[in-house]
This record gives C-alpha cells, structure tokens and sequence, in this order.
C-alpha cells in the first residue's frame, strides 16, 4: 500500500504568507507579555504566595502533555504494524516537536528569572520529580528528530533503524507523560493531587489531546494545499479519539470514586464536584458534558458517520475538556486550603484554611497564546520545508481493499 505514497512540502503563496503572520502576531504578544512581567514583577498577574502555578502553567503542561500524544500517531503506525498509520508518522512527529517546544517556552519564561533554568540544567536532585522531566523533556526532542530522520532518510541504514526508533519513541513518550502526570501523584501536601493514578490518567489524557490536535493540524493542511483526504484515514482518527474520551471517562470515575471512599478527601470532592463555583462549572461543564459526552455523541451518532464538520467540533471540543481537566486540576487543587491538621480548626493570620482566589490577567494569557503561536509557526514552516504530507490520503490509496 505504502508504495504508492509519495511525499511532498506544502505549497507557499498568499495562504502561508498569512498564516506566517498570524502565528508571528501571536509570538509578539506573548514575547510582549513576558517582558512586561519580566520588567513588572509577578505581582502584575493573578498568581500569589497561595497559587504560584498560573495560566501560563495550564497552557505549558497542556501542550507537553498534547506532544506526547501527537506522537502516538507515529507509533501506531511503528510499532503496531498499522499500515494505515504509517503515512501519518512523519506529520505527527513534527506535531509533537513544535508542541513540547512551545509547552516549554511558555513553561520556561514564566519562571520569573528565566536564567534561573541554567541552574535546574547544572544541579540536579535525583529525588526531584521536576529534575526527571528536565531528562525526559530533552530526551523526546533527540528521539523525535531521531525517529522523523528514520522516516524521511531512503538509506538502508535510517530503514534498519526505524523500527527501533519507533519503539524508543514509544516507551519515552509513555514515560514522560507518566512523569508529567506524576508531579501530582507525589504531591501529597495537595488533597486533589495525591493519587497515583494520576500518571495513567494522564497518558490517557495525552492520546485524548494528541489525536484531536492532529485531526484538526492534518484536517486543515489537506484544506489548505488542496490534497485529497480520504474518509478511511479521518474515521480511524475519529473512532480513536472516542475510544480515549471513554477511558479517560474511566479513570476520572474510579479517582473520583476513590475519593469519595476516603474521609480525608470529602471535603476536595464536595468542593470540585458541588460548591467549587468556576471550578464546578468547568468539570461538569467544560470536561464533562461539552468535552467528553457531546464530542462522543458527535463520533458515535450514525447520522454523523462521515461527515468531517462533526468530527472537526469533536476534536475542538476535546481539547477544550482537556483545558478544562488541566486547569481544575492546577488551578483548582491550588485554591482548595491546605488541610496541615485533620480534624482541627485552624485559624491565623497566613490563610489557613482561606479558599485561595485566583483570576487570570491578560499577560497570562498572551503568554499562553505565544506558546501556541510558536507551535503552530514550527508547524506551518515544517510542512513547508520538508516532505511531511503525502501527496494522497484517498482511500483508494490508504485501503487496500477499496473498490
């Protein structure tokens, strides 16, 4: 089957002269806003002694955690034998390279000194979660560019070690995702953090937002260089993203049920799941119902079968659950009061025991929106610049048993 693809760049003109000055217009402002915070202080945002992982953290761990399951689409093809798959890998694996590289500068530039990451680079505690991911995020940079190198190169050396790669790329996605999902497993102080079922949650999570970035990315780049775009491709993208909706679904149930079962976590699940106000909203509203049931209906709903608009809502609306579970998770399990003595009251004059406020400021999210900017500018250039997108996804070119 895979014969008969050829790759080729994406075309230029009016249309890439554009989109080069949207996500451009996109870095300026998050490069504006690092600066005002970076002259002002953070006291200019809405982050404060009591929640010191802001907006611009949601948008960081929400991109790290995307590039991880971008990159899944690659594997499926690698390592699986999908045959289907295999003329994806080239396009997810540029995904997930200009995603973690966008979650890292926004994660980078919203340290307060960003300088400071040289020392984070030179010392190194080895019982540091974040010491971990510092390897790991380093690691998948050199394995992707290793793995898009095995693709892209016709040499019988890069063919010999592309299925190797393919399987590195695997396990060290799993294993970072497993570690971004584990800084709030190890949290303990945090009532809503403390489970360890957060790293799986999480690599599930992570193939929920890859799937549904790259739909959108490969959707909107067969649009754009007038390519055909067969239904074969786009329902195994589409039934994909379902199948981990559902499991995501499933381990939100059994941590929410596990919860419920301990004492001590009563008062973090009354407050997420009845009087938590915005945060409430956000995890029936935003990762319940808008970002889980109603993109499932969407997929799964016979009417629909086929019909790509659908499908388009359904990816966006699964990242917006994804958004939406991320924050409530970061925002939400900061603003929760520190439970220091069980059973007792306690009162002073250093928010003990205060629901801790926080509003996002527009820095914040310029930051945020720079990130994406520089993803979706790595993105565009890459499909410019090198043979990423075959030249056909016709079914009658990706199924080998269409008539």
């Amino acid at each position: 089957m895979n014969k008969r693809i050829t790759f080729s760049e994406a075309g230029g003109g009016l249309g890439f002269i554009t989109l080069l000055m949207v996500t451009g217009g996109m870095i300026a402002l998050g490069f504006l806003s690092f600066l005002y915070m970076e002259h002002s202080g953070h006291h200019v945002t809405g982050m404060n002694n009591q929640i010191v992982w802001g907006l611009p953290h949601v948008f960081a761990i929400f991109m790290i955690v995307a590039a991880s399951g971008a990159a899944n689409i690659g594997s499926v093809g690698t390592v699986f034998g999908k045959k289907i798959y295999q003329p994806l890998g080239r396009l997810s694996v540029i995904i997930a390279i200009a995603l973690l590289i966008g979650g890292l500068l926004v994660l980078v530039l919203d340290l307060g000194h960003a300088d400071r990451l040289i020392v984070a680079m030179t010392h190194f505690n080895p019982k540091s979660i974040f010491t971990w991911n510092i390897a790991l995020y380093s690691g998948f940079l050199g394995i992707m560019f290793f793995y898009l190198w095995t693709m892209m190169d016709r040499s019988k050396l890069a063919k010999s070690l592309y299925k190797p790669a393919g399987y590195i790329a695997f396990l060290w996605r799993i294993i970072l995702t497993m570690g971004t999902g584990s800084i709030f497993g190890f949290l303990v102080s945090r009532q809503y953090y403390d489970a360890a079922i957060m790293a799986p949650l999480f690599i599930t999570l992570s193939y929920v937002l890859g799937t549904a970035i790259y739909t959108l990315v490969l959707m909107a780049a067969y649009k754009w260089t007038g390519r055909e775009l067969g239904d074969k491709v786009l329902n195994r993208l589409r039934y994909t993203l379902a199948i981990f909706i559902a499991a995501v679904l499933f381990f939100e149930l059994a941590r929410h049920l596990t919860n419920l079962y301990a004492t001590e976590h009563h008062g973090i699940e009354s407050y997420i799941l009845l009087d938590g106000g915005i945060y409430t909203f956000l995890f029936w509203g935003g990762q319940i119902f808008l970002g889980s049931l109603v993109p499932m209906f969407l997929v799964w709903c016979k009417k629909l079968k086929d019909n790509r608009l659908a499908l388009g809502v359904a990816a966006a609306l699964a990242i917006l659950g994804g958004v939406s579970f991320i924050y409530n998770v970061l925002i939400g399990g900061q603003s929760y009061p520190l439970v220091l003595f069980p059973n007792a009251v306690v009162e002073s004059s250093f928010f003990d025991g205060i629901t801790n406020s926080y509003f996002p400021s527009l820095p914040e999210m310029l930051l945020g929106i720079g990130g994406v900017g520089v993803t979706l500018l790595l993105i565009v250039i890459g499909v410019k610049v090198l043979r990423l997108l075959p030249d056909s996804l016709a079914d009658k070119v990706t199924d080998p048993h269409h008539k």
